[in-house]
């Protein structure tokens, strides 16, 4: 199981300089991928900081692109309904290019109506019209004329330059926790990428039906990823009831092992859902320094 680390992304500590200080750390202790996440905006009055202050992930992986060389450089999730499928596959074919084909895409359907309301897309349909999103994706990655004539989308014959570095494309990654999310998955994607709040436990049940998906479809299961986003969260050990990934290093370095037998092929440790990390209230110099400590004690061999 290959080791990711998430790069500050919401609240105060997420600047500039520490996203590149623990992204050169994260490539020297050998980390496998660096993460970002999308949140546009908030409704305003909300009092849920999780998504205080978010970062542009596209903006923030090709910052990163030039302060590394090695690590892959992944977003989960981006929001498909919110953007034109042109638009998207450009900037991806972009960062793909500017990191060197280093660039792992993971698409959401996306959930909160203040956000869909804000960027004037339909809620509706959501799974319908990724099915089609997707397949745009790749005809305009394919580098030669493309067109396609869907239920929601319709594209002439156009060409899209410069490609991305590799064909077909970058991967793309596909979230979702319920069940027709996670066939989605299997048929159409080159993997799955689990959300903050998925049920870490219970984590194979999931990758078992992306892989089921995978079969029927007449895909190879064991040529799809099964990327986990683990909300990491440092604290004194042994506590009751503890949830997976909380608690002290020892504790969360056993429960990485467990995800592993569980089926995921790659997990990166994410400070971004701690609140004592990106709250309000949390000094941004202490979060990253705490974020300095994770980055040596989970480091991959350790």
């Amino acid at each position: 199981m290959e080791i990711g680390f998430g790069v500050p992304t919401t609240g105060a500590w997420a600047t500039p300089e520490a996203q590149a200080l623990v992204a050169r750390r994260a490539e020297e202790l050998g980390y496998h991928s660096l993460w970002t996440l999308q949140r546009v905006l908030n409704p305003a009055g909300s009092s849920d900081a999780t998504y205080r202050s978010v970062t542009d992930p596209f903006v923030t992986l090709a910052y990163l692109a030039a302060h590394t060389s090695r690590a892959r450089l992944g977003v989960a999730v981006v929001n498909l309904p919110f953007y034109a499928p042109p638009i998207l596959a450009k900037q991806a074919a972009a960062l793909d290019r500017v990191s060197g084909g280093r660039f792992d895409l993971g698409l959401g359907l996306g959930w909160m109506r203040e956000e869909f309301a804000a960027v004037g897309a339909p809620m509706e349909r959501r799974g319908a019209r990724a099915e089609e999103f997707l397949a745009v994706l790749r005809a305009l990655w394919s580098g030669g004329p493309a067109e396609f004539h869907g239920e929601f989308y319709d594209v002439p014959p156009v060409v899209m330059e410069p490609r991305p570095v590799r064909a077909p494309g970058p991967p793309v990654l596909l979230g979702g926790g319920a069940e027709p999310a996670l066939r989605r998955a299997g048929r159409l994607a080159d993997g799955w990428v689990s959300s903050s709040r998925a049920d870490l436990a219970a984590i194979g049940r999931s990758i078992g039906i992306v892989r089921d998906a995978a079969e029927r479809a007449g895909r190879d299961p064991d040529a799809l990823r099964f990327v986990c986003r683990g909300a990491v969260r440092v604290r004194p050990a042994g506590a009751a009831g503890r949830r997976p990934l909380t608690g002290s290093f020892e504790e969360i370095r056993a429960d990485l092992r467990d995800l592993a037998g569980q089926g995921v092929t790659e997990v990166f440790a994410d400070l971004n859902f701690d609140p004592e990390i990106t709250g309000p209230d949390a000094d941004p110099r202490a979060s990253l320094e705490r974020a300095m400590q994770a980055l040596d004690a989970l480091a991959p061999g350790r």
